[in-house]
């Protein structure tokens, strides 16, 4: 006789504080960034933009310091890998250098994803550990793994096509390309996480033996 598994509830996380702290990560490592550069490369120098650019990532994470507050693990790989290629483009004096950077890691990041997703091993199941509590007979099921490999090629399609979109508008102009990275690649990077989010929860919502539900908000005291 045939085993039956077992239910498995899967309780997400309010999305409104998740959606905020995305906000204000967008906003401290790639607008206002992208902001001082194109305004001081057209007014002062390119040394003066890359220099605005590493003084911001210090007084982020000086004020974040200062006030107490907990620095996520989001903040520092964002703002380490800001400031590693504004240091690069500084030492290299050239922008393109800024612009393309960002280029060659969207590729990389769709050869990872598209990879795992070839292999059956994609590495969607392990970052989601990260933001949801799930059972690790869950990730046994093949619908469940079916589910993750999708994810992983929509995630890994659309990093090419945001590399894609940055190299088109680059023969633009080099405003352009800053365009492209301050703005078009987060909108880009927003659609697919909001995508990959609704994707994964109609196919789990889908599966037998599996409720998905959020989490009621706790009342304020």
């Amino acid at each position: 006789m045939k085993q039956t598994e077992p239910h498995v509830h899967i309780e997400i996380g309010e999305l409104r504080p998740a959606l905020q702290r995305a906000g204000r990560l967008f906003l401290e490592t790639v607008l206002i960034p992208t902001a001082l550069l194109y305004v001081l490369l057209h007014t002062v120098s390119l040394a003066a933009g890359l220099g605005a650019v590493l003084g911001w990532c210090a007084l982020t994470l000086a004020i974040r310091w200062v006030r107490g507050r907990h620095l996520p693990g989001t903040l520092l790989l964002c703002v380490g890998m800001l400031c590693g290629r504004a240091s690069l483009a500084l030492i290299l004096s050239s922008a393109l250098v800024y612009v393309l950077q960002p280029v060659v890691g969207s590729v990389l990041m769709a050869l990872l994803f598209l990879g795992s997703a070839a292999f059956r091993r994609p590495i969607t199941m392990r970052l989601a550990r990260d933001f949801v509590t799930l059972p690790a007979h869950l990730f046994e099921r093949p619908g469940v793994r079916r589910m993750f490999t999708q994810v992983a090629v929509l995630w890994g399609g659309s990093r090419l096509v945001d590399a894609a979109l940055t190299l088109t508008l680059l023969r633009f102009g080099l405003d352009a390309g800053l365009l492209s990275r301050g703005v078009f690649s987060g909108l880009l990077t927003g659609l697919t996480i909001l995508a990959c989010t609704g994707w994964g929860w109609r196919c789990l919502r889908r599966l037998p033996g599996i409720s998905v539900h959020l989490r009621a908000p706790v009342p304020a005291a």
